[in-house]
């Protein structure tokens, strides 16, 4: 790879991906394989942080790929891996763990949402996976990273352990430290069901996201079903801003439509919600339903996955081995 940026990113497989993650992740990543080197990784050691069925776990590694690919993202520009077949992911991680701070971790929001109330039955790999996703950036030297804001925290970890290293190592610029790329004009995709919430795959209601692998009557038997507002629909922004799943909604269609939100206000203003869901309805069948095809198409040639990910496997190889070398010496290694 030439020497301009370095993106790196990771997504998790733990099943269907949905509507949020398409906004807000994947044509974000398709944006970026056209102006930098990209790397994009199918993160299933981050997934083991919580139990996973063995099988469901290779299904789903071989689900996000297709997902990836589906969406536009190409092999020939973008590499396209698995995390746990490049194992300098795992070495790189434990030197970092011992470069990391505890207090570093502590301060983790991620681990007191995920861990809930009683953090003390969280697995240990919960606890520490903000050292594994530093490991995974720097260990291609990654210049930029594309994050939403709940995952900003863990750049910054990423970006402190960087500069430690650098420090105790004596080997000044040696990791870069990796920006953030947060998409100016996304909005967070919440829940149809509360619009508080961010639209997850771990919320127990199906009708509570759009999955990219939903049919058109799926699709629009949960836009009827989202829940919105018993009033017309405002023109004014603040009141909106009052009503989350109305908001959602309308922030859905202005994503969609890729018109900003003030003009679709004012077209819509004074209507009922079961006009803007029909509109909507219109615009997701479109844009999803073709993907959710392209999904199905390529999961039935399992071989065609595996091998993108075997290529992909090998140049990553390639840079991890190069970057760890001179790690090793760096810190004692021999």
């Amino acid at each position: 790879m030439s020497k301009k940026k370095l993106v790196f990113s990771g997504v998790q497989p733990t099943g269907n991906l949905h509507l949020g993650n398409y906004l807000g992740a994947l044509k974000n990543f398709v944006s970026l394989q056209k102006e930098m080197n990209c790397i994009y990784c199918v993160v299933d050691l981050h997934a083991m942080t919580t139990f996973q069925k063995p099988q469901a776990l290779k299904d789903n590694v071989l689900e996000t790929v297709a997902s990836f690919l589906a969406t536009g993202l190409d092999p020939n520009k973008s590499i396209i891996f698995k995390q746990s077949a490049v194992p300098g992911h795992t070495e790189l991680a434990w030197i970092l763990n011992c470069v990391s701070r505890i207090g570093w971790l502590n301060r983790m929001t991620q681990f007191k949402d995920k861990a809930g109330s009683d953090k003390e039955k969280a697995s240990v790999g919960l606890y520490i996976y903000p050292n594994l996703m530093a490991a995974d950036i720097l260990l291609y030297k990654a210049t930029h990273v594309p994050v939403g804001a709940d995952q900003k925290q863990h750049l910054e970890l990423s970006r402190d352990i960087a500069q430690k290293f650098n420090n105790d190592f004596d080997c000044k610029d040696f990791f870069p430290l990796p920006q953030p790329l947060i998409p100016k004009n996304v909005s967070r995709v919440m829940s149809l069901r509360d619009g508080t919430k961010k639209m997850s795959k771990s919320e127990d209601s199906d009708y509570s996201r759009i999955n990219l692998k939903d049919t058109a009557d799926e699709i629009s038997k949960k836009v009827k079903k989202a829940k919105s507002d018993s009033e017309e629909i405002p023109d004014n922004l603040k009141i909106l801003e009052k009503k989350p799943e109305a908001l959602n909604l309308l922030n859905i269609y202005s994503e969609i439509s890729k018109e900003n939100l003030e003009k679709v206000l004012n077209e819509m203003s004074g209507k009922e919600y079961s006009f803007l869901k029909m509109k909507l309805t219109e615009l997701l069948i479109s844009e999803i339903t073709p993907v959710g095809k392209e999904i199905k198409k390529l999961l039935s040639d399992r071989a065609h996955l595996e091998q993108i990910l075997k290529k992909g496997k090998e140049k990553a190889n390639i840079i991890a081995e190069e970057n760890l070398k001179i790690v090793r010496e760096k810190v004692g290694l021999i």
